[in-house]
């Protein structure tokens, strides 16, 4: 069965028959992955919550932990470290001893859709999992792509039209926190120039300076 709202899935949520079909194929293929919903990774209370899109095939369905195991997690976690929210190396592996500081990594579909492209369905029906991790107020949300935006503004009931995705944004959102928008960092998007490290970087520079100028 399903997890209630505002705890994580289950192993074997049924919630999405496609994805179902797709994690249970998987399952067969490579029976050592983890092939299932991918967890959270970071402390609760974290002031910064990072909504990505969905795990990768081989990256985090494999591995069990968000964006380990492909591009977007070498360029996530690096950027994560360089602004003091993360510790150890990062190997790629859920046993590498990594670990956040007052970060916290979220997907806004837990399962790997097929081609990286879960379903307006689908998204909405994983907004139950997404919800909690956002609506506790943490100071800064950062949305990685414009399906990550959008669902992170109706988790919050805020209206899309009132605050457009565009990397580099900055929305002002209940509880007085901040939802800052990026581009997904995906091996396609920096491949073609969407999106660079600099740029990347330099949403992270606006966050860190921002949450150091919040009282604790």
């Amino acid at each position: 069965m399903a997890s209630n709202a505002g705890a994580e899935p289950d192993r074997d949520c049924p919630l999405c028959p496609r994805l179902v079909a797709f994690r249970d194929l998987h399952r067969a293929r490579e029976p050592s992955w983890h092939n299932a919903p991918v967890p959270s990774f970071g402390p609760a209370d974290a002031r910064l919550v990072v909504v990505g899109l969905a795990p990768g095939l081989k990256g985090a369905n494999r591995t069990g932990r968000p964006f380990t195991g492909d591009y977007a997690g070498d360029l996530l976690f690096a950027t994560l470290q360089r602004f003091g929210f993360a510790v150890g190396e990062y190997r790629a592996d859920p046993a590498d001893g990594l670990r956040l500081i007052d970060a916290r990594i979220v997907n806004a579909v837990r399962c790997v859709p097929p081609e990286n492209k879960p379903t307006p369905a689908e998204i909405g029906t994983c907004r139950r999992f997404l919800a909690p991790a956002i609506q506790r107020s943490p100071a800064a949300i950062l949305a990685l792509g414009r399906i990550a935006h959008d669902s992170t503004l109706r988790a919050l009931g805020l209206r899309l039209a009132a605050h457009p995705f565009a990397h580099g944004a900055v929305h002002e959102v209940p509880g007085g926190g901040r939802l800052y928008d990026s581009y997904h960092c995906s091996r396609y998007n920096t491949n073609t120039g969407v999106l660079t490290t600099e740029m990347f970087e330099a949403v992270f520079a606006r966050i860190r300076a921002d949450l150091d100028a919040r009282p604790v």
